[in-house]
């Protein structure tokens, strides 16, 4: 199997820690892509993946699966030998399921939106809006601060476990650096949160 990523983007990370927590990491062959250079957009990878965007795995038979989740999906559901990520019962797949989709629409979507649209990194394919970006960006910090409140009664953020939800929000909660929103002091339960999720080998992938 073939992984095409950027390794400093969050969306290849969600992928490369979900496949690190099942010990499948060391499996796929990581093929690095420059989005700003705009590697993404050539014929070649078109093909791969029609919107252009990372990561997307190739499988052996040349089969391509873009969009992390539904990278994530087919992980899990090829290795039931595996730690499950994603839910065993009805139950706990619809509360990881709502959680991972609050996260993403939430969290991760306006968090890429003030990246995109206060840094200028894609100005050259898109028109950057200022007010739109501080406004995701005042979305983000909201964000933090549910979770943060959420987390007063949790340790982990869904099902009573560590989920793929986990990996989601860590890797945004550290996206979030590059508009410069962090961690507050007295979001002490967000904090302990986040230090057992970088205690983890896998957020070192």
């Amino acid at each position: 199997m073939k992984l095409y990523e950027m390794a400093i983007a969050p969306n290849p990370r969600r992928v490369r820690m979900f496949m690190a927590e099942k010990g499948l990491l060391d499996q796929v062959e990581r093929v690095e892509l420059d989005l700003q250079k705009g590697e993404n957009l050539t014929p070649e990878f078109i093909t791969k993946n029609p919107m252009k965007k990372v990561p997307v795995l190739e499988l052996d038979d040349g089969t391509c699966i873009p969009e992390t989740m539904a990278i994530c999906r087919f992980v899990e559901e090829s290795h039931p030998e595996t730690m499950n990520l994603m839910g065993e019962t009805p139950k706990e797949k619809a509360e990881i399921e709502k959680w991972t989709r609050w996260i993403e629409f939430y969290f991760f979507l306006p968090t890429g939106m003030a990246f995109q649209h206060l840094s200028g990194y894609f100005k050259d394919r898109m028109e950057p809006n200022e007010s739109w970006g501080l406004n995701c960006k005042n979305d983000v910090e909201k964000f933090f601060h549910k979770l943060n409140k959420h987390l007063a009664d949790n340790e982990w953020i869904a099902a009573n476990r560590f989920t793929v939800a986990d990996i989601n929000a860590f890797c945004t909660v550290e996206f979030a650096r590059v508009v410069d929103v962090r961690i507050k002091d007295e979001q002490t339960h967000l904090q302990r949160w986040f230090d057992a999720m970088k205690s983890r080998p896998s957020a070192d992938v």
